[in-house]
């Protein structure tokens, strides 16, 4: 991106190559069975990355990245693990569609704060409808449960993302500030492409409860967790846990039951290698068994266990490449404590012990203007 009329034109380029792409699968007129949308979806984005257009700008590190995850989607699809390639595209998606976003603007609304605020209050008015309190109701009907919890968890981070985005940017640069307008955009991008690829479904949809007292659970888990040496060590991995568990609150908070099931498991997850001391592993045998245990219970009753599935479709993975004798940790987890909270999480709330009352009340004093 030299400067503004290269970028212009490198934008017109990659464009055409997209709506080339989108072409090639799009069913036109075709008299034929209409494609699968996530097998044009990851093929779409696939043959942009290919392009001469994707291997400049901002799309030449968004390729080192995103190129090999919609691979390993489109191999997803090819053994059977649909959910699995499901996570991997919309996780593959907000990336691209922020670079999209970041391509087609000008060079001086990334070097001129005035530029940049002139922008931030445009998106202001084209994402007027996406930025205030969530409706619970705002995916139903989407379809798999899986595919709503994915686009329930981003509703909530377009409004985060676009309030961030002007501070940052005054803060920082204004390079900086589009990025986190671009990532409002691609989040209700996602939101977008969740009912675009939702298909209708015979299994009846999972009944979703609050899981605040789960929550709760797993942020305790983590705070005892949380001490030397791992609180040192492993501090990043305690922040993204954390962070996980803060989404997981504030979504079932505003009721997007979906989207909190998924925070929820994912935090799980990210809990489980840190607990002290460390859960044991199953032998490899033994996971497998666990895993298939699973499977079936996930396909019986008529219900849709599509959030339990794509946590199970991404353990069977890990197992099916890991070296011969071993039991991956992120399986093991999975197996073990995550599909367990899973089905936990479906059955009625149990009664919540009573909180004890405090002893002792702190005040804090902040002096004025410091």
């Amino acid at each position: 991106m030299k400067d503004g009329r290269a970028r212009s034109v490198s934008w017109m380029a990659a464009a055409v190559l997209l709506s080339l792409a989108t072409a090639r699968v799009s069913p036109g007129f075709s008299s034929g069975p209409a494609p699968d949308p996530l097998v044009a979806e990851i093929e779409r984005w696939s043959a942009f990355l290919r392009s001469d257009a994707a291997s400049h700008g901002v799309w030449a590190g968004l390729k080192r990245g995103n190129q090999p995850l919609l691979a390993r989607a489109a191999q997803d699809l090819a053994q059977g693990r649909r959910l699995l390639a499901l996570h991997r595209l919309t996780m593959a998606e907000v990336g691209l569609a922020a670079g999209a976003y970041l391509s087609a603007r000008p060079a001086d609304q990334h070097q001129d704060i005035a530029r940049f605020e002139a922008e931030w209050a445009r998106m202001g008015k084209a994402l007027r409808g996406d930025l205030g309190p969530p409706s619970p109701a705002a995916l139903a009907g989407v379809q798999p449960a899986a595919l709503r919890a994915l686009g329930e968890a981003a509703i909530p981070q377009v409004r985060a993302y676009y309030v961030a985005s002007l501070e940052y940017g005054r803060s920082t640069t204004p390079g900086d500030g589009l990025f986190y307008l671009a990532t409002a955009q691609a989040q209700r991008d996602l939101v977008e492409l969740c009912r675009r690829l939702s298909t209708p479904a015979s299994l009846k949809p999972p009944s979703l409860r609050s899981l605040r007292a789960e929550i709760d659970g797993l942020q305790s888990d983590l705070i005892k967790a949380y001490k030397p040496p791992a609180s040192i060590d492993r501090h990043g991995d305690f922040i993204s846990a954390d962070a996980a568990l803060k989404e997981a609150r504030e979504l079932d908070t505003a009721g997007l039951r979906y989207g909190a099931m998924l925070r929820y498991l994912d935090a799980a997850l990210l809990v489980a290698p840190l607990r002290q001391p460390a859960p044991p592993q199953l032998a490899p045998a033994a996971l497998r068994k666990r895993l298939d245990e699973f499977a079936a219970r996930l396909s019986t009753g008529g219900i849709d266990h599509s959030l339990g599935r794509m946590m199970l479709e991404g353990a069977q993975d890990e197992v099916a490449s890991a070296a011969p004798g071993t039991s991956p940790a992120a399986s093991t987890a999975i197996a073990t404590d995550v599909l367990p909270r899973y089905f936990a999480a479906l059955a009625p709330a149990r009664p919540e012990p009573p909180k004890p009352k405090p002893q002792v009340i702190v005040t804090l004093v902040r002096w004025p203007y410091t």
